[in-house]
């Protein structure tokens, strides 16, 4: 079959589209940034467009032509500077599904979510509910499936910050420890649409996806650190009045680009348990979905999965110590002006020369600074970074060479810096 996957380099789409290509079938995936999913998935073929300016059924005609079978695995947590919740899980749809049954399109399997509704005060669920009932009001043969707690060997949002709470040193901190989860495996998923489409499981169905019993987040937590190998720790309940200030820093940093799980969406459906009907699947399907036990089984820890989940936590703090050193650098720089040139001037440099370096090197500090904390930007800054303590380092030897020699070390300091915008690069990939 020729099937089209949105969303197809996401933790569930991209197991998806692993699936699918073992089945022996023609898959296109369809998401904004394609480049590093080409690479991985060259049997692929990609189309690189954003769902959310999809939002007629024409825009949508040459996308489904000659497909088969389609796959929504597209979705956001929140509103933000790249995500528009109402068009991508909802406009799109209403659209997509138009185009699906106008050009032929046989199936149709939508990945929702447990807590999806239409009378949800989150946005993220009543969102999703909006878009299910589009796709239950078509023609198409459709399924809907709304699967827990995702597993997956990738890990980013809220399963990257399960491992990074589960490997946190000496305890693990948790808020709503208590709240009831069901998890299922991406494996398990991508089972079930492989069926979808195969027409394998009754049309128009609606389906939970979820393991058969409930568990607390404190017991996912365990599990998880006991998968990383790591020695037993005790679950500390963190107050409630820190979740929700942690809400409203990663909702602030979600302005600026940033996909943190811990906004204010992810809070609140945390608030009302990850659970779902797990007998609804054994009644039409023979293959039982596994418990989180087997799924980590499945997929044994080493310590590259060690060094991800101790790194998750530390990259805020390497960014906001970044920001934080060339801001103030900057700062002080400028409100310090004479004295900064005065060190150089003392050295042989002419003194209209050395306000000139100190004005533009603090400028360039703060612009840096304020840059790497801004998603789109991080990357830029990080690489001017380099450039500009590279510059520093040159230009100090050529013209101040007895600075390296200096009892404070100025610029011996600047290597530890340098190797610090070293890591924060190596870690900037969210996905």
């Amino acid at each position: 079959m020729k099937i089209l996957v949105l969303g197809g380099y996401g933790l569930i789409g991209d197991a998806v589209i692993g699936r699918l290509l073992r089945d022996g079938h023609q898959v296109t995936g369809l998401g904004r940034e394609v480049g590093d999913a080409g690479r991985r998935r060259p049997a692929v073929r990609w189309i690189a467009a954003d769902m959310s300016k999809l939002l007629a059924a024409e825009d949508w005609l040459p996308v489904v032509a000659g497909m088969d079978a389609v796959v929504n695995a597209a979705g956001a947590l929140q509103d933000g500077p790249r995500d528009r919740l109402d068009a991508v899980h909802r406009g799109s749809v209403v659209a997509l599904v138009a185009a699906c049954e106008q050009a032929g399109v046989h199936r149709f399997a939508q990945i929702s979510a447990i807590g999806a509704d239409l009378a949800s005060p989150n946005p993220f669920f009543s969102t999703k509910a909006q878009g299910d009932k589009a796709v239950a009001s078509s023609s198409l043969e459709w399924t809907i499936l709304r699967p827990g707690l995702v597993i997956a060997p990738a890990a980013y949002g809220g399963t990257a910050l399960l491992r990074a709470l589960a490997a946190f040193p000496g305890f693990i901190p948790a808020v709503m420890p208590r709240q009831p989860i069901q998890t299922v495996s991406v494996a398990d998923v991508a089972e079930a649409v492989s069926r979808a489409v195969a027409g394998s499981l009754p049309p128009r169905l609606a389906i939970d996806l979820v393991e058969g019993n409930a568990r607390s987040l404190s017991d996912v937590l365990l599990s998880f650190r006991a998968w990383l190998g790591l020695p037993q720790a005790r679950v500390m309940p963190m107050p409630a009045i820190l979740g929700r200030f942690a809400s409203v820093v990663a909702d602030a940093v979600g302005v600026l680009g940033w996909r943190s799980p811990l906004r204010s969406s992810a809070l609140a459906a945390l608030a009302d348990g990850i659970t779902g009907n797990a007998r609804s699947w054994n009644a039409v399907c023979d293959h039982p979905l596994q418990p989180l036990e087997a799924t980590l089984a499945d997929m044994p820890a080493h310590a590259q999965e060690r060094w991800f989940a101790r790194l998750w936590l530390a990259k805020p703090v390497i960014f906001a110590c970044l920001s934080l050193f060339w801001l103030v650098s900057g700062i002080v720089g400028m409100i310090r002006q004479d004295q900064a040139a005065d060190i150089l001037a003392s050295r042989g440099v002419s003194v209209d020369f050395a306000h000139i370096c100190v004005l533009v090197g603090s400028a360039a500090d703060i612009v840096v600074g304020a840059a790497v904390l801004v998603r789109p930007f991080a990357k830029p800054a990080l690489l001017a970074m380099i450039a500009i303590t590279l510059s520093y380092l040159a230009g100090a030897t050529l013209f101040v060479p007895s600075l390296w020699l200096d009892p404070l070390g100025p610029l011996v300091k600047t290597i530890p810096g340098l190797c610090l915008v070293l890591v924060a690069l190596a870690v900037l990939d969210e996905r």
